[in-house]
């Protein structure tokens, strides 16, 4: 196996993981917080707000390592 093939496993490997962390991420964040909306609508619209920040802060985690396997892959 050539090198360069060995390059496009790993970041496929890579970009895969990636993808995996950040949904499992994403699905522990999001359960936990349409918990305690049902719980407290009144905080709904802060729990919202901070739902959506964690979930950006896991999408760019996952957007960078996912930059990082495409560099890696055609270096």
């Amino acid at each position: 196996m050539e090198p360069s093939g060995l390059a496009f496993l790993g970041a496929g490997l890579g970009a895969g993981l990636v993808a995996l962390g950040a949904g499992l991420g994403i699905g522990r964040l999001a359960g936990p917080a349409m918990e305690a909306s049902a719980r407290q609508p009144e905080a709904l619209g802060e729990i919202r707000t901070s739902m959506i920040i964690a979930a950006a802060l896991i999408e760019g985690v996952a957007l960078f390592g996912l930059v990082i396997c495409i560099i890696l892959a055609f270096k």
